[in-house]
């Protein structure tokens, strides 16, 4: 590698990430006629962007509080979500062209459809603002100075030592390796001896293996609306069978909150009662078959791999008192223990982070390094699926903008 050390001071501040974080936080310092460059190190920024909601980008959602983040400090975001709301992110969306539509709970997308939609709002503001990106630019180490921070890179097979007063580390997550994802944030909290909480994949699919397999296998590709539940957090959408598992959004949710070796439990009948079902229709058809009965409430397939738990072959007048409620046990409260997830590369965020008792929920500024900020997935705060994470991007982008 050629070495060429080159110090460059004209910037105000270096972000270190072009992701949601990092570009909104380069325009707002541009807005404030501050001067930033973002460092990316791949050869586009907004990659995660650009896939997010299956290339569609659910930038924020409507019903956004600081409930639906998992933290150690569960009242850490309120600060800045108080200070860039929901309203101002749709408020400046819309000015830039990005008109938003609602779907299922809250979740707010471009009419478009199209995420790079978003990156291109950035991207064209940062130019207009004169905010500099640089691609392909892999930041090696930070020192801190009297003066702020050299910062040493490595592009174009060259290195350069780069110079700024401040320094904004919104470099993401863990997830995903495959699109440049690395503990870069959380590496270089641990060098300037802040506290790191433990990291775990999130909003990821579940894993199950062994004896169970099987049963997963011969459902993959159905989908059903139900409620999914631990002793900490409980979710209403549809899950999805897969030949390895357990996916779709209730499933993704609920990862959040799941710890290797619990159970999980899943209601396939949210809002009805089946004992009550079952009663009503053995008054009016006490000859029909359970398995025909349970076909009418799920797709025949569901209700015949059921067969492995049930006795099916009875009719409903048969069936005995314990053999109803065993029944409603199955439906009501299916218990799975999952052997484990799909890992990083399959997770949409993680959980933990540049733990926040290290930063100012105020200005998201480091209390042992001043000039450092650190914003989006690298801090300790994770939100839920449905725009969520991106709501805090926003806003943690725009409050380290005002405190540069």
């Amino acid at each position: 590698m050629t070495a060429n050390l080159t110090k460059q001071s004209n910037f105000d501040a270096i972000i270190i990430g072009g992701g949601a974080c990092g570009l909104m936080c380069a325009v707002q310092a541009g807005f404030l006629g501050k001067r930033t460059l973002v460092l990316e190190k791949n050869d586009r920024v907004g990659t995660k962007i650009l896939i997010s909601g299956g290339g569609r980008c659910n930038y924020t959602n409507l019903y956004t509080t600081h409930k639906q983040f998992i933290s150690q400090n569960e009242h850490f975001s309120r600060s800045a979500l108080a200070q860039w709301t929901v309203d101002d992110t749709v408020n400046f969306f819309e000015t830039y062209g990005i008109e938003g539509k609602e779907k299922t709970l809250g979740q707010l997308f471009p009419t478009s459809d199209k995420a790079k939609d978003v990156v291109n709002v950035f991207t064209s503001l940062c130019n207009d603002l004169d905010q500099e990106i640089w691609c392909d630019a892999e930041v090696t180490a930070i020192e801190q100075t009297e003066d702020g921070f050299n910062i040493t890179i490595t592009r174009n097979g060259k290195q350069q030592i780069l110079t700024a007063p401040k320094v904004v580390i919104a470099s993401g997550g863990l997830p995903i390796q495959k699109m440049g994802a690395t503990d870069f944030g959380l590496r270089i909290a641990r060098k300037f001896e802040m506290q790191v909480t433990e990291t775990s994949p999130a909003l990821v699919p579940l894993t199950i293996t062994g004896k169970d397999l099987p049963w997963y296998e011969q459902l993959s590709g159905n989908s059903i609306f139900c409620r999914v539940w631990n002793d900490r957090a409980s979710f209403e959408e549809n899950i999805l069978f897969t030949h390895w598992g357990l996916s779709g959004p209730a499933i993704l949710q609920i990862s959040s909150y799941w710890k290797p070796g619990e159970n999980i439990f899943i209601d396939l009948l949210p809002g009805k009662d089946i004992i009550e079902l079952i009663l009503h229709e053995r008054e009016q058809n006490g000859k029909k078959m359970l398995l025909a009965f349970l076909s009418n409430l799920f797709t025949r397939k569901f209700a015949e791999a059921l067969v492995d738990y049930i006795p099916a072959d009875k009719n409903l007048a048969s069936l005995t008192k314990t053999e109803v409620e065993d029944i409603s046990i199955l439906l009501h409260e299916f218990k799975v223990k999952p052997a484990g997830t799909k890992g990083y590369d399959k997770a949409e965020v993680m959980t933990g982070g540049v733990d926040t008792n290290e930063l100012s929920s105020k200005t998201l500024e480091a209390k042992k390094v001043p000039g450092m900020f650190f914003g989006g997935e690298c801090v300790d705060v994770t939100g839920w699926l449905g725009g969520y994470n991106f709501q805090w991007a926003w806003a943690s982008g725009f409050v380290i903008a005002q405190n540069l």
